[in-house]
């Protein structure tokens, strides 16, 4: 009898967890997270029936789930590392059936923790200054749901093995082999169905192999992704495993259902038919009471319908949209005006975050999804200049820069359209700068704000698919995030052309005291001239005034009075004097000396962004050009006359002279 009830003490009481018994061969298995020992952290929590939440709906968070040992990688004989396998089940929900937050990784890490991550497209596991170090010694395999052109992504739904950095070092689309068949079978990562993953290391080979396949489909044969890859060099003696997840401006939910994992041989398949279910998407089904009471459900529905039809043709008319077969390619990125009206509480003049020539700027709540935004009603008369203008907007959702506002979408009713911007709590940055600012930014503040400034107009020039040009760049489209970075926005008037080829002339369109001279004789929006709207931003921004001013006794040119404090010898005098003594001399002089260069009259003289974005990180020393023989020359960078024709020029005999005479110009040009 004593023998019996012992017998059934060692089965209840064996864990969830198996553990091999050498500590060289580690294995473990979750079928479900009802009493797992896993470390977690930032927003990562067990749901009670049993999932592994890494993420759920919230904005620019993150997630991590380790096992809480220390494995051992390395063959203690060989001294290389040892074979291992993974097997887990996941699941991405989005509030969107087409588009989601960021993805899901495997990972290997020296710590649980990976301190100074951040989330959208560093997954949790990178930030901007680590990503790449060979110190990290971090192995991933990520199942990425957006396309992050900055780490070279192939599409917005992949799988790649990623070493030390999210640059992957193999990738693919997601999908699986069919057995007997070589043809690739697409899944969707985003789509809220459970998927399969399994993640073999070969230690004699040096390979690593990742196979996917849907729920309750036997592993292929022929993996999705397999590369030789020797890790040695990358991990160490004992690390981590785990999971990391991250989510962005779209909210999306992370789950893994089930996980194994072991070393030295192959990972211990899942049960399957033991994994916790999903929660539920969408509606629930009709109950059999409802089914049964539907009868006299449908008669008070006609009895209220009579009474209320009324009501709704009013609302039907107050909210009417005509969408046009043009539009339907550009699918979600469509927000209804419903909405946008109930975000904004009826747009009213409470929710009002600014106003400009081209439309004003409302703050307002999605209603669904409780993400914060910024809506610009802008109106617009030509029904082809409105296909025009909503087929590049929609285009620039696509950009993904950390100092670009993110265009959400758009909306259009009647004569008018609306963009739907990220929402920026800290507004523009003109309200830090003049008419004596409530709250002064220090220098160290400004100079992040110019690099971050120059960094997204670099990116905008050259890195991403097609060229853009902003033509609007200054101090109030550029807004501040909760730290008080800089982040370039209003893409309303924004321009695209391909790479390699010449831009289209335009209506000229800009602020005064931005637009470049040759952009108001031709019409046409080029890189040269975002680079002289960006030399202006650079001179307002060390000094704290306007480009240009007006007042009963004088014209104020902003570029002439800085070039005047240059020619006396002591350019930095010109900075905002309430940046009092706490500035960098150098990195003072450095932009507004950079902000004249930029303000030339003629393109080829002008820096281009790269070069701009060299200078300011120190890469590239600033050219030595002399002030002396340009003062004396009698060099002037506006037309007194200027303020009635759109722009800034320089004089056209003294033109020629600096075009000519200065190291910068002969630098700048010779490498476009």
């Amino acid at each position: 009898m004593d023998m019996c009830l012992a017998f059934r003490l060692a089965i209840l009481l064996t864990p969830m967890i198996s553990l091999a018994t050498s500590s060289d061969d580690v294995g473990f298995i979750y079928n479900g997270f009802r009493s797992a020992n896993l470390s977690l952290d930032g927003i990562a929590q067990f749901t009670s029936n049993g999932l592994l939440k890494l993420t759920n709906a919230t904005h620019q968070q993150q997630g991590h789930a380790f096992y809480p040992h220390l494995v051992n990688f390395m063959n203690s004989t060989k001294g290389s590392v040892s074979s291992f396998s993974t097997n887990f089940v996941f699941a991405i929900t989005s509030e969107y059936p087409t588009i989601s937050g960021h993805g899901i990784a495997f990972v290997i890490s020296p710590t649980m923790g990976l301190p100074g991550a951040l989330p959208s497209q560093y997954l949790g596991l990178f930030n901007d200054t680590d990503n790449g170090n060979r110190r990290n010694h971090v192995v991933a395999v990520e199942l990425d749901t957006i396309q992050s052109r900055e780490f070279g992504d192939i599409n917005n739904n992949h799988v790649g093995i990623d070493i030390n950095g999210l640059r992957s070092i193999a990738s693919t689309p997601a999908g699986y082999y069919e057995d007997g068949s070589r043809q690739l079978r697409n899944l969707s990562m985003i789509s809220g169905k459970r998927i399969q993953v399994w993640v073999e290391y070969h230690g004699l080979e040096k390979r690593m192999d990742v196979t996917l396949a849907p729920f309750k489909v036997s592993k292929p044969k022929s993996p999705l992704l397999s590369t030789h890859l020797d890790i040695s060099s990358i991990v160490n003696d004992e690390m981590y495993v785990g999971f990391s997840s991250s989510t962005g401006s779209i909210f999306s939910s992370h789950y893994v259902l089930g996980w194994s994992f072991k070393m030295n041989g192959e990972a211990q398949e899942l049960t399957l038919s033991q994994l916790p279910k999903l929660p539920r998407l969408g509606p629930k089904k009709r109950s059999r009471l409802l089914t049964v009471g539907l009868p006299l459900i449908l008669v008070s529905m006609i009895l209220v319908a009579v009474s209320g039809v009324v009501c709704f043709l009013r609302r039907k008319m107050k909210f009417a949209e005509v969408v046009e077969d043009w539009e339907l390619e550009y699918g979600p990125r469509r927000f209804k005006f419903k909405d946008l009206y109930i975000a904004t509480k009826g747009f009213q003049d409470k929710e009002l975050l600014g106003a400009g020539g081209f439309g004003r700027v409302y703050r307002g709540v999605l209603p669904t999804s409780k993400l914060e935004v910024a809506v610009k009603r802008v109106s617009h008369e030509s029904r082809q200049g409105m296909k025009e203008f909503v087929a590049e907007i929609v285009s620039m959702g696509g950009l993904h820069h950390r100092n670009l506002v993110q265009v959400l979408g758009y909306c259009r009713r009647k004569g008018e359209l609306l963009l739907v911007y990220d929402y920026m709590p800290n507004g523009s940055l003109d309200n830090y700068l003049y008419d004596q600012p409530k709250v002064t930014l220090n220098w160290v503040q400004r100079f992040r704000i110019i690099k971050g400034v120059a960094s997204g107009l670099f990116y905008l020039h050259e890195e991403w698919e097609q060229v853009v040009i902003h033509r609007d760049v200054k101090a109030s489209n550029v807004l501040l995030d909760d730290e008080l970075n800089g982040r370039l926005g209003d893409f309303g008037l924004a321009r695209l052309y391909d790479h390699g080829t010449e831009p289209q002339t335009t209506h000229v369109v800009g602020s005064l005291g931005y637009m470049a001279p040759e952009h108001t004789r031709t019409g046409k929006a080029t890189p040269c001239t975002d680079v002289f709207a960006f030399g202006a931003f650079l001179l307002e921004v060390a000094c704290g005034r306007r480009p240009i001013s007006q007042s009963p006794t004088e014209d104020f040119i902003l570029v002439d009075w800085v070039f005047s404090y240059w020619c006396k010898g002591d350019i930095v005098e010109a900075k905002d004097p309430n940046l009092g003594s706490d500035y960098v001399t150098e990195e003072v002089e450095l932009v507004l000396k950079l902000g004249l260069i930029c303000s030339h009259s003629e393109p080829e003289a002008r820096p281009s962004m790269r070069h701009v974005v060299q200078i300011l990180e120190g890469d590239i020393p600033f050219p030595e050009i002399s002030s002396l023989g340009l003062c004396s020359s009698g060099l002037t960078f506006t037309h007194r006359e200027g303020f009635h024709d759109f722009g800034m020029s320089y004089t056209s005999s003294t033109d020629k002279r600096f075009s000519h005479s200065s190291a910068a110009a002969s630098q700048f040009s010779g490498s476009r």
